[in-house]
């Protein structure tokens, strides 16, 4: 899912969403989830939502190899 938005870009609002795994990406909230991702509950411009991933995504391994 990278390279939607610049680095830099804060007016675009954005929303985490996690697939089944349980890794954690950031989408444009004003489109269509990717096949396999849901909502994570937590929408915001691109940085806060990076850094709401900090925070939670604590374990980057994939729920199938805890």
């Amino acid at each position: 899912m990278p390279g939607f938005l610049d680095d830099d870009d804060t007016t675009v609002r954005c929303r985490v969403v996690v697939n089944d795994e349980e890794q954690y990406s950031i989408w444009p909230a004003d489109r269509e989830n990717p096949p396999g991702w849901r909502d994570a509950g937590f929408a915001g411009t691109r940085q806060e939502c990076l850094a709401h991933i900090e925070r939670t995504w604590t374990d980057m391994r994939p729920r199938s190899l805890r």
